[in-house]
Order: C-alpha cells, then structure tokens, then sequence
C-alpha cells in the first residue's frame, strides 16, 4: 500500500509505504511512486496516526459474553482507531493462573486488533504457572473490589509486586484504599433506578482521598521492590501528582478526562464507574495534567454493561462504561478545537504507551514499525450516537458529544476498518498477542 500526501501529527506532509505488515518508507509528500501491484491511499491531507494504544479494557471473555466479546470490543477498537488492545483479569474464571491465561488467549483469536492479556491476583492465583505465560503486565491488581470482586489485602499486593519484579513484569494497579470510603454516603434513599438514580452518592462513597492514600501505597511497596508500576485510571490531581512522584506511570480515562459529577444528574447509574467521577474542579485539575505532560496516556477501561443491567437501583447496578470506540475521536475533536495538540494526543494513546510498556514496533510512524495506522478527516465530526457504536452494549455515556472518527484503520498492514460516506466495512480477525 502507498499512502500518499499524508499529514502527521506534527504538520509535516508525507507518503507513506507499507510492505507486508511494516512500513518500508516514510518520505516527503509526492516523492513515492507507486508500483504496479500497490493500493494507493490518496489522503489529500488527512490526519495520519499511529494506531491508538488502549491499555485498559474489558472484553468480558470468557464468562461474560451477553456484555461484550472479542469479536464485538475489537470491531468496535477497530472503529475507534485502536490497533492494540489489553485485556484485564477480573473475567469469569479470572485470569490468575497459566491455564486461565491460555483460555483466554484462545478466545482472543476473534480479535481483529493486536492485543495483550493481563494477569491476575486473588488468594488463589497461581504465580508460578501465570508468570510463565507471555502476560502484558500483572494487573489489574485490585487494591479495592470492584467488577469481579478481586480486592486484595496488603500482604499479598506486597507479595506479588516483588514475584513481578524478579521477572521484569510490569504492575497495572487499581488504587482505592476502601477504608477511605464513607458509608454515610450509603444512608437513605438514592432515588430511582437507571437515570433516575442520584448518583452522586456513589462519588461521595468511593472518596477522592481513597485513591491519593492508595497511590502512595502502591509506589511506597513498588521502591521496596524496585518494581515497575503503573497506576490505572488516576481520577483526581491528588492520585497523579502521587502516582509522577512516587516514579510511577499513570493513565486517564476519557470520563475522568471529560465527565465530572454536574453530569451524574443526567447519567445517573450510566455514570456509575470505579473510581468515580470527581468534581468539576477535580476534573478540570487533572485536564491540565493531561495537557501539560504530567499524565503518561489516555486508557479507557472499556467496561460493558448492558442497558439491562445499568437500570437498576445505585447500590445494585454494575460500576462501568464503554469507551473503546470514542476515545481517540473525542481526543481528536479536542485537538480540533485547540484544546490539545495533535503530537499530545499522539503521544497520549500511542507513542508513550508503546514507550512504557515496551512495543518498540508500534506506537510511531517510521520505517521499520508495524503498519498500525489511522487515518482521519479531523475537519469531519460528528456526533457520537451509542445506536452507531458497534460495542454490543449498545450506549455510551458520551452521547451527543462531538468526535473525529477513522476513515481507514490499519493493523500491520491490513485494513480492519474502512468508511466511505456512510458504508462501512471490517477486515478479517487477525490480531496477535504483542507479547510473542
């Protein structure tokens, strides 16, 4: 494939050549020629990226089909311009042992986008025969219960930070220190079910200071092991200034990022996710240390629940949203708009990623990478609609908000989504396990 004319994230214009699964080329725009057997790609000035990274999500297999599979959450990567996905433990059985792990893989083959697949720990993991397994990182490691109820107690964090570390495994940590927690937030009627349920209460239960405390404790056991650490989802300034000082990377999710707890009214139990949204204040805090740099990457934890199970009473429905697909077009409309560069939204969902997690092939656009690639019309939005979503759960908490969605998404050189007007068409499942 030649893509020509092409505009990267930092203005400049190229062509782009693709052999097999790698780019052979990148040069100045119109300097390619194109050879008999090539598909040529006029991009006319469109926005070249590399594929987007997620390090966060949950594709609900095995165990939970009726929320999400790996054929539904990587069409719906694929979409979003996701090339690469990481899968979390907290499935049915989790993902705490070697044979787990293998289950999983095998199911994995659905995937249209490249992948990585997360270890687990409970009290029944089994770290010798998980730790032999090509993991992308152990973790989830779940300092509080959340979805699959896999909360651990500090003796066994502590212990399986330092098996991480004798084998150079990085640790992706979900830090909330439950005895934070207020359960005063528990008394007294939280209204109706679904969007009619006040919210709110489920922010001010998981507190912001439960998330501050348990990043300290987690880069506080992560020096004792000279472990390489990672904290999901960071949804307060407190926990990312912690998370940066104590040497450890942190992600943010798109809610976190662009959600705050003025939206609960509307979202009701649809906005119900760990940890929480925060205030407008908090929220606006951790944006500029999105935008300054603070802030390593955007990861979505992509958390399907069906509509079914959202409409319920607050302290029944299940904590989660989707987010796979609208991460990187939302992040692209802010760009648009001047509130983020192109290069940092780059850097965000794909460069650093790669960087951290150790994926020197992917993350860039240079010769000799993988030809994970989208390509996107950033003067084109749209609105984003759960019905156009191809989750299987079927909505989204950003419902209405503007998005730059992919035109042509690439994974290692083969096209597994392409929009042309309003058609769309998916490619074959091809991903790979990053980590073989």
């Amino acid at each position: 494939m030649l893509i020509r004319e092409a505009r990267l994230a930092d203005g400049r214009r190229r062509d782009v050549r693709i052999t097999g699964e790698r780019i052979e080329a990148v040069a100045a725009a119109g300097s390619l020629d194109a050879g008999a057997n090539d598909d040529v790609v006029d991009a006319d000035g469109r926005l070249l990226l590399p594929g987007a990274i997620d390090v966060h999500v949950h594709f609900r297999q095995p165990g939970y089909p009726h929320k999400e599979t790996w054929a539904t959450g990587s069409k719906s990567a694929a979409a979003g311009g996701v090339t690469t996905v990481v899968d979390q433990p907290n499935t049915n059985p989790p993902t705490v042992t070697g044979e787990q792990f293998d289950e999983k893989e095998a199911l994995a083959a659905d995937s249209l986008v490249d992948y990585g697949i997360n270890g687990g720990v409970t009290e029944s993991w089994d770290p010798d025969s998980l730790l032999s397994k090509p993991l992308f990182a152990l973790g989830e490691v779940f300092l509080a219960d959340s979805t699959g109820d896999m909360g651990i107690e500090s003796d066994l964090f502590a212990d399986a930070v330092a098996r991480a570390a004798e084998v150079d495994v990085p640790v992706t940590v979900h830090a909330e220190d439950a005895s934070l927690f207020d359960e005063s937030a528990r008394e007294g009627d939280a209204g109706g079910v679904g969007r009619d349920a006040d919210a709110d209460r489920w922010s001010a239960f998981r507190t912001a200071e439960a998330e501050a405390r348990a990043v300290e404790r987690a880069v506080g056991v992560a020096a004792e092991s000279r472990a390489r650490v990672h904290i999901a989802h960071t949804s307060t300034p407190e926990g990312i200034d912690a998370a940066a000082s104590g040497g450890a990377t942190c992600e943010v999710s798109p809610h976190h990022l662009l959600l705050s707890r003025e939206d609960l009214s509307e979202l009701g139990t649809y906005g119900r996710m760990n940890p929480p949204l925060r205030s407008e204040a908090r929220r606006a805090a951790v944006f500029e240390r999105v935008a300054d740099g603070t802030v390593d990457m955007i990861a979505t934890d992509h958390a399907p629940h069906t509509v079914e199970e959202k409409e319920q009473g607050l302290w029944d429905a299940p904590s989660g949203v989707p987010g796979v697909e609208t991460m990187l077009p939302l992040l692209l409309d802010l760009a648009r708009r001047g509130d983020l560069s192109y290069e940092r939204v780059r850097d965000l969902t794909s460069t650093t990623p790669a960087d951290v997690f150790g994926l020197p092939n992917k993350g860039r656009i240079e010769a000799d990478a993988d030809a994970d690639l989208v390509l996107v019309d950033p003067e084109s939005p749209r609105d984003i609609r759960g019905d156009d979503l191809h989750s299987k759960c079927g909505w989204t908490p950003f419902e209405g908000f503007s998005g730059v969605f992919p035109d042509l998404t690439l994974v290692r050189g083969r096209v597994v989504y392409e929009r042309s007007g309003g058609d769309e068409r998916f490619g074959e499942a091809a991903g790979e396990n990053v980590r073989t």
